[in-house]
């Protein structure tokens, strides 16, 4: 996939204050997936954030023109996948920067649920429905909140994070 904006946007010059400062916050990476009436569809968030609460919320800040944005409404079921260091070629089939032969799901092993796909060796992943339309804008990004109804963690391991352009094991390795 690719986004057409109106401004070129990969600067040759200086990035914007704003992007060196994001650059400098370690996130970790996750795939937010739900199946929709096309088939399962998904796409990696890396910025995204977990809110406890009554009701405890995912928000994301997806790409407007993502298959997944085009499938979320209020109410729509979503999984959120986080991952760990293994799985940094699958983060970038779902980002549509680097080839899927057969398609992004078919690169790793996905577990069925009521909220969509899970990667099956997730280091953990929630379950959760959109709870308002998936309109509002943050940035050049679709606000998206989801209402936590499930979550699982599996064996305390390594995330994926990303940090200044590259991804790394957190917490380091050794």
């Amino acid at each position: 996939m690719v986004t057409i904006h109106g401004d070129y946007p990969f600067p040759t010059g200086e990035r914007s204050p704003v992007r060196q400062f994001r650059g400098r916050m370690a996130s970790t990476v996750s795939i937010w997936t739900c199946a929709a009436e096309i088939g399962n569809v998904g796409w990696t968030l890396s910025s995204f954030l977990v809110a406890d609460g009554l009701p405890a919320m995912v928000v994301g800040l997806l790409d407007e023109d993502s298959d997944l944005a085009a499938a979320l409404r209020p109410g729509a079921a979503v999984a959120v996948s986080l991952l760990g260091w293994q799985h940094r070629a699958l983060a970038d089939a779902f980002a549509q920067v680097t080839p899927a032969p057969g398609g992004a799901f078919r690169q790793g092993v996905w577990t069925q649920t009521d909220w969509g796909p899970v990667l099956a060796d997730a280091p953990g992943w929630l379950g959760a429905r959109v709870a308002d339309d998936p309109e509002q804008r943050a940035g050049w990004t679709l606000l998206v909140r989801a209402d936590i109804e499930h979550t699982e963690t599996g064996p305390d391991a390594p995330v994926l994070a990303h940090y200044r352009g590259r991804y790394h094991p957190f917490p380091p390795q050794p």
